[in-house]
């Protein structure tokens, strides 16, 4: 038996249960690899219901507010993500008359697909022949190859791809993708592989070798950097001030509670109020420390305390800085960022309702 045909012999048999598999409507293949990314499978599951009662189709994401969007995708993460799904699924209703095109030239035209997710998109819902290689097929393939090579670099990927396009299903190619997928989930894990249970293990060359709890190899990745933030709670008359991140970067669009990054010489509180002044154009006296909590990203870790602080003297607040005063029976309308989430959900339970 080929590779191939070892591995949808075993799928068949062992294979996930997983709510995009039900049916293989291309929008919903799109929607979960884009949830899938940096993101665990059990963790992804109710958000994907949650968007497909919402969003059913491709024309009622492409119709939404990108607001609200967000807000349907906070606790996944990487916001990015969902606004390039916006704009993607958007681009296709304009340009393709709603149908997700069916060819790779097409489809990476679109924003936020690359080479894994139009192979994804157009192998299991089109059945086109084309690899998804993401980092199970990394492990799994560099461990059955015994590839020693540094899988995070661009030629030991383009070896893989080459492998994979050559062992992959030409009737099944989708269900190879998923297979394989499940294999490095399931079977082919990290560290320690259960290559008992392997339906390949037969014709690994890392078992063969005793390297397969050494492979695959892979350059470490640096800490994140630590960052320390505090963060102002104000409000007056029932309104509290919040600012809204810029259209780019970390975090895009999504709202906060104003904050400030505390240098390592600074004298933390001396920094903070003046931060606030500079930035909020708002004098005030610190309180209390309300909550305090750490966020990690994949490039920096934020160490963010937010306390509640008096406002002393109020002025207009400066123009062009995206400084709004919302009541917060309006928060429920707005997408919070990341830790400022739990913030918003503190201030609700402990003194709103």
């Amino acid at each position: 038996m080929t590779i191939a045909e070892q591995l949808l012999a075993w799928y068949e048999e062992n294979k996930r249960d997983l709510p995009w598999r039900r049916d293989k409507d291309p929008y919903k293949v799109w929607v979960s690899e884009i949830m899938l990314q940096q993101t665990r499978v059990e963790a992804v599951k109710p958000y994907f219901k949650k968007w497909m009662n919402r969003f059913p189709t491709l024309q009622s994401l492409a119709a939404a507010d990108e607001e609200e969007v967000t807000q349907y995708w906070q606790g996944l993460g990487y916001y990015s993500r969902a606004r390039n799904l916006l704009q993607g699924v958007r681009e296709v209703s304009e340009s393709y008359g709603g149908k997700v095109p069916d060819t790779k030239k097409e489809m990476i035209t679109l924003a936020g697909i690359g080479d894994y997710t139009s192979g994804a998109i157009l192998s299991i819902a089109y059945n086109k022949k084309e690899a998804a290689i993401d980092g199970n097929v990394l492990r799994v393939f560099s461990r059955l190859y015994s590839i020693k090579e540094d899988i995070s670099l661009p030629k030991t990927k383009r070896m893989i791809k080459e492998l994979v396009d050559k062992d992959i299903s030409k009737d099944r190619p989708g269900d190879f993708n998923q297979a394989i997928m499940d294999l490095g989930a399931m079977i082919c894990i990290p560290k320690t592989p259960r290559c008992e249970s392997c339906p390949l293990q037969e014709c690994c060359y890392a078992k063969e070798r005793g390297l397969q709890g050494t492979l695959p190899t892979k350059k470490k990745k640096k800490p994140p950097l630590f960052v320390r933030l505090l963060a102002a709670v104000m409000q007056k008359d029932g309104l509290f001030l919040l600012r809204k991140r810029p259209d780019k970067g970390l975090l895009a669009g999504m709202w906060e509670f104003p904050m400030v990054e505390i240098q390592e010489e600074e004298e933390a509180m001396d920094a903070f109020r003046q931060g606030l002044l500079h930035d909020t154009n708002q004098e005030v006296q610190l309180e209390s420390l309300l909550l305090q909590c750490t966020h990690t990203f994949s490039h920096r870790q934020w160490d963010l305390s937010f306390y509640n602080c008096i406002i002393k003297e109020g002025r207009d607040v400066p123009l062009g800085k995206n400084l709004h005063w919302i009541h917060w029976r309006e928060w429920e309308t707005l997408s919070f960022a990341g830790p400022h989430r739990r913030m918003e959900k503190y201030l609700l339970e402990k003194y709103l309702q």
